[in-house]
């Protein structure tokens, strides 16, 4: 097995202190966002033997697995994350892999650069995702229904913002929705921030639910994302509890600490709180127009302590592991690629001594004990 050395990027919306506390290291003073597991080739996590996605190139089969090699390819079909939000990330949704593909397809077709800021499609895959809380996590996922979504911007007591509420209340469910949030990206956008300046300030002064809103319109003045989030579900995740988030769901992560684990994929359409590139009709396209309950995932644990966070696809599969003081070792040994991940405490994944914010990769079929007092988290594959 190998121990990681990994990649922290520095977006804009990271905390400052979050991932150096983990890690138990002075805080640079700039922000840290995401920490990054895994062999996506942007940042791959490096070991002994040279970067790991040069490590899998040289022996796919060796360290994957033949099960995971047939069934996903030569490569490592997941990325793992610590994620830290000190500011809301950009209110965004992802692709299923047929939309993916010909978003792709298309893109190469008419020679858009993969670094071109209006690319939408990176590559070819789907992008579902699962975040787990290590802190109090707050988020955005999924629409409200249409009628709770007008009586939270009714309340905000913006007259120019009532012709959404009408819509809202008037419409179909799939109809409400779309022509809502249609209408908010594509209104001008003086008279768009004009509204969202009364909104925010509106908001600020509610407080309670308008709380989120107000947060997100001090990081983006006048920007539509504002409007467009209050049409989706505000869930607050206590730590180890998780969302699913598949694909065209709209979603936001606004506050907290978190692991995430997705397919490896860097499909991402946006629709505000962003000063990146918004594609109005390809997001229209990828969106699911529906209400639906987020869904909060709280893990099931299993005769030998692990914890499983149960999701609909097979490209990861996310468990942890409680270890309290004395227990027993844990047999981890699996025909499949993992990274294990030490969140709290002291854990002993073989011979090597994992402390919060530390992980290991181990190869398919490599023999793997762990135990100590912590807490770790188990990232594989289902194949």
């Amino acid at each position: 097995m190998d121990r990681l050395t990994n990649t922290i990027r520095p977006y804009a919306w990271g905390s400052t202190t979050a991932i150096a506390g983990l890690l138990g290291v002075e805080p640079t003073g700039e922000p840290q966002a995401e920490m990054w597991m895994g062999a996506h080739p942007g940042a791959p996590s490096r070991t002994g033997r040279g970067p790991l996605n040069e490590v899998i190139d040289e022996d796919p089969r060796g360290e994957l697995g033949p099960r995971a090699v047939d069934k996903f390819g030569p490569r490592l079909p997941f990325l793992l994350k610590i994620l830290a939000a000190g500011a809301p990330l950009s209110v965004q949704v992802h692709p299923d892999l047929e939309q993916a593909r010909e978003g792709y397809e298309d893109e190469e077709a008419r020679g858009i650069p993969l670094d071109a800021p209006h690319r939408n499609y990176k590559d070819a895959n789907h992008k579902p995702e699962l975040i787990c809380a290590l802190t109090p996590f707050d988020g955005l996922c999924g629409f409200r229904p249409p009628a709770e979504a007008a009586d939270l911007i009714e309340g905000l007591g913006v007259d120019s913002l009532k012709p959404y509420v009408d819509l809202l209340r008037a419409k179909p469910e799939d109809a409400a929705l779309r022509e809502v949030l249609t209408a908010v990206l594509t209104a001008d956008r003086e008279d768009m921030a004009r509204a969202v300046t009364e909104a925010a300030a509106a908001a600020e002064r509610l407080g309670g639910a308008y709380a989120p809103y107000a947060d997100a319109a001090r990081h983006f003045p006048g920007d539509p994302g504002v409007i467009a989030a209050m049409l989706l579900n505000h869930v607050r995740l206590n730590p180890g509890e998780a969302l699913y988030l598949g694909a065209g769901v709209p979603h936001a992560y606004l506050d907290g600490m978190g692991v995430e684990i997705m397919a490896n994929s860097d499909n991402v359409l946006r629709c505000g709180l962003t000063p990146k590139h918004v594609d109005v009709p390809e997001l229209l396209r990828v969106v699911r127009f529906e209400a639906s309950d987020p869904g909060v995932l709280r893990p099931e644990a299993s005769a030998d302590g692990e914890e499983v966070y149960d999701t609909p696809i097979d490209e990861f599969r996310l468990s942890r592991y409680v270890l309290p003081e004395g227990d027993a070792r844990h047999d981890l040994t699996a025909e499949t690629p993992q990274i294990l991940l030490c969140v709290a405490g002291e854990v002993r994944a073989g011979d090597i001594s994992l402390g919060p914010g530390r992980s290991v990769f181990v190869p398919a079929g490599e023999k793997t004990d762990v135990s100590g007092s912590g807490t770790l988290f188990r990232a594989t594959v289902v194949a």
